[in-house]
């Protein structure tokens, strides 16, 4: 390939994990909201999202021109596809950090229940996940997520966790209803980001290695 080709390929790579710091940012600072009730750092959230899509497009609009104009092959080609992939799995984790900052401002007043219950420790571990995912996919280090099956199934039993201690409540206590039905929506939120971050995994194994897997 020429030297024009490496130039686009990785400016292709370097949009992608730009996308990665905004779609990561926007996450953690809508949980950082959410547990300080913070309804002005919720609404930079919100604005960011606009930004999130913008830099969607350009990302797909590069690698349709890089597969156009230089038809790449074997691993240049895995590395396009990958860089698709994972733009479109960032834009969904920006997307629900988005919906969490919504979800602050409809708890806006409320006292919250048990700390949040298991909520912030479930948004660090998602986060920390949705961190692991990017620096695998920039340093191309496959070791960084190895133990992304069991991570994930860490996340999703405090999903469930927060479900049932949410049922709880809103048996015991009509007048939680309201926050309770928020807060299963953060952990729904906050379990898809996962997911999306092993979607970047998966991505990022195709990638360096040729080959398809599915992590859960």
């Amino acid at each position: 390939m020429t030297e024009k080709f490496e130039v686009e390929l990785a400016r292709l790579r370097e949009e992608t994990l730009t996308m990665g710091v905004l779609a990561r940012g926007m996450m953690a600072d809508a949980t950082r909201a959410l547990v300080a009730q913070d309804l002005a750092l919720a609404a930079s959230v919100t604005a960011r999202k606009a930004d999130l899509r913008h830099r969607l497009y350009r990302v797909e609009d590069h690698a349709y021109e890089i597969l156009i104009l230089y038809q790449p092959f074997a691993r240049d080609l895995r590395t396009v596809v990958s860089c698709l992939k994972v733009a479109t799995a960032l834009e969904r984790i920006g997307r629900y950090g988005k919906d969490i900052a919504t979800i602050v401002g409809h708890l806006a007043g409320m006292a919250p229940l048990s700390g949040l219950l298991s909520i912030p420790h479930m948004a660090r571990s998602s986060e920390a996940m949705i961190a692991d995912a990017i620096a695998a996919f920039e340093a191309g280090d496959l070791t960084i997520v190895a133990d992304f099956s069991a991570r994930d199934d860490q996340v999703d039993a405090l999903g469930y966790s927060i479900f049932r201690e949410c049922v709880t409540y809103m048996l015991e206590d009509p007048t939680t209803i309201t926050r309770c039905a928020n807060y299963v929506m953060v952990a729904r939120y906050l379990e898809r980001s996962a997911d999306h971050a092993c979607t970047i995994t998966e991505a990022t194994v195709f990638m360096e290695m040729g080959e398809r897997v599915e992590i859960k």
